[in-house]
């Protein structure tokens, strides 16, 4: 990834529009699983959403192989795509972007103090 494609995002669009066109060859039920694991996924993404781009394939490698494998999505993920979703993005409560920021302006702070003092 070049520079120019990190701040226009054009590459997390590329890839995007290959997820899209992804699922357009799943299955009815896959494909509404798919909507719900994109509003669930949503949650736990950085500012750009790169994060999450791995995240999506592996979900959508899943619908695409259960889909393939003749399986329903209710045997595959059940009723609970938010948990699902919470344990692919890896805990339960993954850290938010306030938590990000409460750890670096502890980290500053800490550091400030400790020229401060010593």
């Amino acid at each position: 990834m070049n520079f120019w494609e990190t701040i226009t995002g054009s590459d997390i669009t590329r890839e995007w529009t290959a997820f899209e066109a992804r699922a357009e060859a799943l299955p009815a039920g896959h494909r509404a699983a798919w909507e719900q694991i994109k509003a669930h996924l949503s949650a736990y993404g950085d500012f750009t959403g790169r994060n999450l781009m791995p995240l999506f394939d592996n979900a959508l490698g899943l619908l695409e192989e259960t889909a393939s494998d003749g399986l329903s999505i209710d045997e595959v993920l059940g009723d609970d795509i938010g948990g699902f979703c919470a344990a692919l993005a890896g805990e339960e409560r993954s850290r938010s972007h306030r938590d990000r920021w409460r750890e670096q302006l502890n980290r500053n702070v800490a550091r400030k103090l400790a020229r401060l003092g010593g």
